[in-house]
């Protein structure tokens, strides 16, 4: 529901040191430079191959493609960048929807012309490569981008079927689009209001029961009367997926994430396992030690985030909730404040909810020339504080790995997650140092709440994911199958103490990672359990720490996440190190259960 501040005080955004608008020439100037370093990177074509056996030429091949390779990609990802984010705000305007799809559509054209380049580096051996380093000592910057492209030899296809692939690109994202739009179209009518996708959302968490049963009923409704084409649109991205990974010769659905983000199949796995194997100690206990302090044999769904206490959550205005964050990034390094400062005082920051404007949240990196953009919907209640606390993590992330340029920048999700979570983290326990003893076991609870939606409900989205791509295997399922792998898998997470009422089945449809990123979501847990060992390291030594931590976020995609966490003595191919943090999450549990028994 609508916060009782005034929303109008709100940042928004200013664009224009991006671009001015959708007329303005730097956009096309920007296009046509990136097609010119396009050009002279595809002048190089069949040169790598030639020039393979001469080690000091191959280097300087190497050097001036991948930085020809990074011009272009810089000049179409700030493009498809400001795109992207004016539409955000925008999704029911039709002219910045087809601004938006024609920019994508120009871009795959552009980028698909060097095309040749990923796949004649990939012919090239090791050794080959190693001595060109050698030979020629500027190109072995590099090293880790190559190592990333070099990772997806075993699952090439043609440079004709490539082609294909990037010019279909812009129609398949079209499903995308649908998706969006028919979330940003939703009104949940809820008594004689009309709320949008975010406010319905929010009011599951309000402090009167009658209020969240209305808020989630409108919202199950709402979301019922759009499950045929969400469903369509979720089937047929799930085909198209399935058909590249047969192609590809992938041998899972979540496979080609896994590579994307440098990670072992079997490490997500022992993530996977250590968290199913702790529900019953977790999850399931949480929500029965709950439903017994709330008085209720078990909790709808619609109470599993419930405030504890019948009372108006306490609201955060902005200058609070900005107070909260710098000061809390400061008592791990100025540094860190010094860096999410800078977006308070500039307009970099999109966070008052209009109709039109999507849910969610995030922090965009537009290219390492660029300062990231930070996007989310703020209510004033205290989950919107981390909200805010979780995007600035990414930004100051992204701000401290631009140095390294576009590419070198680009972390894998595993890793980019952690400095988010640790900075909701950091807040979490400024937020519970100064709260009144009165307000210390609502706060518990909802320490305990975020770590389940975190850990907890993403492996359950994940195991989902993968049930339904599985079973989209053998053919198109309807919303109702779907909705019956949600239940299914959902009431798995959550036990015998919530119930699933009837209309619930239709929340998967609201879930926009499922549709923009297959597979994104148990970054989410691992980002989350790292950093439960990161803050443990960071307690037993917090001056030594610090500079550790900078390091590893200003080295953004160089190292692999195995290779990020040796300094800190984390090993997180062993499932006991995914259990350990499980550990600590029981441990709340146990201080919940003590609480409420005295």
């Amino acid at each position: 529901m609508t916060s009782h501040f005034a929303q109008t005080h709100l940042p928004e955004w200013r664009l224009d040191d991006l671009y001015a608008g959708r007329d303005d020439p730097r956009i096309e100037a920007d296009i046509e430079a990136a097609r010119a370093a396009n050009a002279e990177l595809t002048a190089l074509k069949g040169q790598f191959l030639a020039q393979a056996n001469d080690a000091r030429r191959l280097g300087e091949l190497l050097d001036r493609g991948i930085t020809l390779y990074e011009q272009a990609t810089n000049g179409l990802w700030a493009v498809g960048a400001y795109a992207s984010l004016a539409t955000s705000t925008a999704r029911e305007d039709a002219n910045w929807a087809r601004f938006e799809a024609d920019l994508r559509a120009r871009s795959a054209q552009i980028g698909a012309e060097s095309l040749f380049f990923a796949l004649e580096l990939n012919q090239l051996s090791d050794v080959q490569i190693t001595q060109a380093y050698q030979a020629h000592p500027p190109a072995a910057r590099w090293q880790p981008w190559m190592r990333r492209v070099r990772a997806s030899r075993p699952h090439e296809l043609t440079p004709d079927l490539e082609h294909l692939l990037i010019d279909r690109g812009p129609a398949v994202a079209s499903w995308s689009r649908l998706h969006d739009e028919t979330l940003a179209r939703l009104r949940v009518k809820v008594g004689n209001r009309s709320l949008t996708l975010s406010e319905a959302l929010n009011g599951l968490s309000d402090p009167d029961a009658s209020k969240r049963a209305r808020a989630a009923k409108g919202l199950a409704t709402a979301l019922e009367a759009e499950t045929p084409v969400l469903a369509l649109v979720l089937n047929t991205l799930a085909f198209e997926k399935l058909v590249e990974d047969r192609w590809r010769h992938y041998p899972g659905p979540a496979a080609s994430r896994h590579l994307a983000n440098e990670v072992d199949a079997d490490a997500v796995e022992a993530l996977e396992a250590a968290v199913v194997d702790a529900y019953p100690k977790v999850s399931h206990r949480y929500y029965q030690l709950k439903a017994r302090h709330l008085g209720l044999e078990a909790l709808d769904y619609w109470d599993r985030n419930a405030p504890l206490e019948t009372a108006k959550p306490r609201l955060y205005d902005w200058d609070q909730a900005r107070s909260l964050v710098l000061s809390s990034f400061s008592a791990l390094s100025p540094r860190f404040s010094e860096t999410a400062q800078t977006f308070f005082t500039q307009p970099w920051i999109d966070a008052r909810p209009r109709a039109g404007k999507q849910s969610g949240a995030y922090s965009h990196p537009v290219t390492a020339p660029h300062h990231p953009y930070v996007f989310m919907n703020y209510m004033g209640e205290r989950r919107d504080v981390l909200t805010l606390a979780h995007e600035l993590g990414h930004a100051v992330h992204q701000t401290l790995c631009s140095p390294l340029g576009t590419l070198l920048a680009d972390t894998p999700l595993t890793l980019a997650e952690t400095a988010s979570i640790f900075g909701e983290g950091l807040v979490f326990e400024q937020l519970l140092a100064a709260a009144p003893t009165s307000e210390r076991l609502g706060l518990l609870a909802g320490q305990i709440e975020d770590g389940l939606n975190t850990v907890v409900r993403q492996i359950a989205f994940h195991r989902f994911e993968t049930r339904f791509h599985l079973a989209r295997q053998q053919g198109e399922l309807s919303a109702e199958a779907i909705g019956g792998l949600w239940l299914e898998v959902m009431g798995e997470s959550l036990g015998p103490a919530v119930r699933l009422n009837a209309g619930y089945e239709s929340y998967w449809a609201y879930v926009s990672h499922f549709i923009h990123s297959p597979f994104y979501v148990y970054a989410y847990a691992f980002g989350d359990l790292l950093v439960r060992g990161l803050m443990e390291k960071r307690r037993e030594d917090p001056v030594g720490f610090a500079p550790l931590y900078e390091a590893m976020l200003s080295a953004g995609g160089t190292r692999t996440y195995v290779e990020a966490l040796a300094p800190f003595g984390l090993n997180p191919r062993e499932k006991a190190f995914w259990a350990a943090g499980m550990g600590q999450l029981e441990r709340l549990v146990d201080a919940f259960e003590a609480l409420i028994s005295t």
